[in-house]
């Protein structure tokens, strides 16, 4: 599985910007987005749902690392200490 960044942005009615930043495992980067995205509406009351459905939402998803490339990284050093 690998750990994805998602950051969400929407703007409000009062006009702020309102952020969220989650990080996910997922096994791909649409999985990821999708995992998040669920998690970040379940969040949100009635009145920030639709601010968020009218203004529109911005979401940007990045790869942070592998995690299963950290466990043998870490057998390794073990292993040569």
């Amino acid at each position: 599985m690998k750990a994805f960044e998602v950051q969400f942005r929407y703007r409000d009615r009062k006009e702020e910007s309102i952020q969220s930043a989650v990080k996910v495992e997922a096994s791909s980067l649409p999985g990821a987005v999708g995992k998040a995205a669920r998690d970040f509406v379940k969040g949100l009351d009635r009145k920030q749902r639709f601010d968020m459905n009218k203004n529109g939402l911005e979401i940007t998803a990045k790869p942070i690392a592998t995690t299963t490339e950290t466990p043998e990284k870490t057998s390794a050093e073990a292993a040569a200490n």
